[in-house]
């Protein structure tokens, strides 16, 4: 499958372009046993992808009002700050399609649900950060994924019109964002498959970005 021309590429981040969410998903059943409540691979991934306001409400109407979300927030963010502040993980194929879209003068944006904070600590770590031209985070949305907000505005930022951007996203929560605003959208899934309604939202869904690299540029030799 060859995609379709596009003038801006924008990913998320977290299972997309950082390899942290398996990190990330460990971190969350051993702090939810440590306060007490049993977390489940069903609730998991219903967190997968979302902002803090939408887990928030998640695990509230899942566990009840008793819920400790402010604690538990941060017992995984600090935990994540320990397992994260020297390496963070990065996605096959990532390196590779950024470098090839600097290469051809393709801008390139971060659309991700994440605090800034977190963002650029481990986009820094992971020695990505210099590779995009804007990073879009929870913090400067009114409006998080899946509300086409954060792509809308990361195009914004690159002066590209939404339908001339390559969307990439792992997440359900994601790919409505992308979608909604108007993007080729294309699915590498991490830890959560797409089902019927993500599939006809997507241009594509492919294994890696080694995959979308080839995809996007056919005549360039790709690892698999």
């Amino acid at each position: 499958m060859q995609l379709k021309p596009f003038k801006a590429a924008i990913f998320d981040m977290d299972g997309t372009i950082l390899d942290t969410e398996l990190v990330f998903r460990s971190i969350v059943f051993e702090v939810a046993g440590e306060l007490g409540f049993e977390m489940t691979d069903a609730v998991h991934k219903a967190m997968v992808g979302s902002s803090h306001e939408t887990t928030n409400r998640l695990l509230i109407d899942t566990y009840g009002v008793a819920f400790p979300y402010t604690v538990f927030d941060e017992k995984c963010r600090v935990m994540m700050r320990e397992r994260m502040h020297v390496d963070v993980p990065v996605k096959a194929g990532a390196r590779e399609i950024l470098s090839e879209l600097r290469g051809r003068g393709i801008p390139t944006a971060i659309a991700t649900s994440s605090r800034n904070a977190h963002a650029t600590a481990h986009l820094g770590a992971a020695r990505l950060i210099d590779m995009f031209d804007t990073i879009v985070t929870r913090d400067d949305v009114a409006n998080p994924k899946p509300h086409p907000e954060p792509y809308l505005m990361a195009a914004g930022r690159l002066g590209i019109e939404p339908a001339h951007c390559l969307a990439l996203e792992d997440s359900h929560t994601g790919v409505r964002a992308a979608s909604a605003a108007g993007m080729q959208t294309i699915m590498i899934p991490d830890l959560v498959g797409p089902n019927d309604e993500i599939r006809q939202l997507c241009f594509a869904v492919m294994e890696s970005l080694h995959q979308v690299r080839a995809a996007a540029f056919p005549l360039v030799e790709t690892a698999r």
